[in-house]
């Protein structure tokens, strides 16, 4: 042990990637913090399937790490931490999303502090920034790249103009995708993380269920080719903004222009970027995944818990949640080369308040395309043109949609 410094006691619920990788650096890491702090955290105890006594390990501890995933039994050890007044620490994004409002109130109950870094977007200290550093602004929007498989799958589609079928396989074999990859192609895993930032920046109540989400399943090489024509690169975006007196939070694929900061994330990484009439806006990036990026940010969280007074969120005070906003929207139509198409498809679009802002025509005969951009314009009269026009008999087969970030930064 350090001289003069005394024993903080760790309990590790789980051993698999993470849990190892966070016992190696609690084990590295563990003279330098007592050092610094005066308090050494060392490992009380870990527990497996097969192995360790929950209660046993509780009574021996000062602070719980959850790493076991799911919800259960994780609420069940999370409640029972914090009823216990021990502090818990947690990167399970669907903990939190799920049953938020019950752990914080447990917490504040208890004067234990609940900590949760690593739920979102890695070792990028999104929560941290939004729940402490910035306590004092007035947040108006938080949006993101929140998942690293998604955004790398994308990064391959674009660099190299693979399918999503070939980006897919490529991200499962350098092991950046799991072998059943829903929850992060479709958008849900994103949801989860997004619901957690939206609590923290807005004092709302919101859940999981509470979060529209969509995937990148149906994005095509030929849209992303379309789009660097336009001047545009796609991410997967979870977004949560004040809109109107209510609070608006989804995930949609989302095309931007080069001077939007997350344009430039590639890869795993993930970003967040936080705008306030305070601030402007700050962005926060770095790796999104990985044992060793999530047990850094993990060791962050337990540092952090050792630091009196305890540090928790206030509560909830209801939003109304709006779900339709304007946006900007690439829309693609595969339509049958013949005279007066083009202005019928505007007809519509201009029946609807839609306006074109660019357009790029291709092929000819019963090969021809048409990619277009619009203004801002409110999502429910943009997707009532849209069934309109999917009903024109040259129309090949759905249209497909994809909103437009049109705001920069630069």
């Amino acid at each position: 042990m350090t001289p003069n410094s005394s024993r903080f006691r760790v309990g590790v619920l789980g051993a698999g990637t993470v849990g190892a990788a966070f016992h190696a650096l609690l084990e590295a890491r563990a003279d330098a913090i007592g050092a610094e702090m005066g308090l050494r955290p060392e490992i009380s105890g870990v527990l497996t399937r097969s192995r360790g006594d929950f209660e046993d390990i509780l009574e021996r501890s000062d602070l719980i790490v959850e790493l076991i995933g799911g919800t259960d039994p994780a609420l069940e050890y999370a409640l029972r931490t914090l009823r216990a007044k021990r502090h818990f620490v947690t990167a399970n994004k669907q903990l939190l999303s799920r049953h938020g409002e019950e752990l914080f109130a447990a917490a504040g109950e208890a004067g234990a502090q609940l900590r949760f870094e690593a739920a979102v977007a890695g070792v990028v200290p999104a929560i941290r920034v939004i729940a402490e550093t910035l306590a004092g602004a007035h947040i108006e929007r938080v949006h993101g790249i929140v998942n690293g498989t998604t955004n790398f799958i994308l990064t391959a589609m674009e660099r190299t103009g693979a399918s999503y079928e070939e980006a897919l396989r490529e991200a499962q074999e350098l092991g950046y995708a799991e072998a059943d990859p829903t929850e992060d192609v479709t958008g849900r895993d994103a949801a989860a993380k997004m619901a957690i930032l939206a609590r923290l920046a807005f004092g709302a109540p919101v859940g999981l269920d509470d979060v529209p989400f969509e995937g990148i399943e149906s994005v095509t090489a030929e849209d992303i080719a379309y789009a660097r024509e336009l001047g545009l690169s796609l991410k997967l975006i979870g977004s949560a903004e004040r809109v109107d007196g209510g609070l608006s939070v989804q995930v949609y694929p989302a095309f931007l222009y080069s001077g939007h900061p997350l344009a430039a994330v590639n890869g795993s990484f993930n970003a967040v970027t936080i705008e306030s009439p305070d601030i402007t806006e700050i962005t926060l990036s770095g790796p999104g995944a990985g044992g060793s990026q999530t047990a850094s940010a993990v060791l962050g969280d337990v540092i952090s818990a050792m630091i009196p007074p305890p540090f928790n969120s206030p509560p909830a005070k209801p939003m109304p949640l709006v779900t339709d906003r304007e946006s900007a929207f690439y829309l693609h139509v595969e339509v049958a080369d013949r005279p007066g198409v083009l202005a019928q498809v505007a007809e519509i679009l201009g029946m609807q308040g839609v306006s074109l802002e660019s357009l790029v025509q291709k092929g000819i005969g019963e090969d021809a395309r048409l990619a277009m951009v619009m203004h801002p314009v409110l999502e429910s009269r943009f997707r009532a043109a849209v069934g309109l026009i999917g009903r024109l008999d040259f129309v090949r087969s759905a249209p497909r949609v994809i909103r437009v970030i049109s705001e920069t930064f630069e």
